[in-house]
């Protein structure tokens, strides 16, 4: 039988990968998809409780979050190719655009 604790750890163990991700990568695409990951991570918790409290709250904000997700991956997305455009870089340590 599949509890909220073994829903917990998967969260636990996906928005992990997503903060080293986020952490250690330079590259703008992989960072976006790091935060893609902590995003889906929270979902799982708000799915997992959701289920366990008998309560559809939580599966409704999901959907919510999975909806502005791709919203924001659609513009992140645009950005990073405009960046590409201009810098012909997609690292971070590379843009410094917002620099005086």
């Amino acid at each position: 039988m599949i509890t909220t604790t073994h829903y917990l750890v998967l969260s636990a163990i996906i928005f992990s990968i997503g903060v080293i991700g986020v952490l250690t990568r330079r590259n703008v695409l992989i960072v976006l998809m790091s935060i893609e990951l902590i995003m889906n991570a929270v979902n799982i918790n708000m799915v997992a409780f959701s289920h366990q409290f008998k309560d559809m709250v939580g599966q409704a904000f999901a959907v919510f979050v999975i909806t502005v997700a791709a919203a924001e991956a659609a513009i992140g997305l645009g950005i990073v190719i405009a960046l590409f455009r201009n810098r012909e870089t997609v690292h971070v340590d590379e843009i410094d655009l917002l620099k005086g």
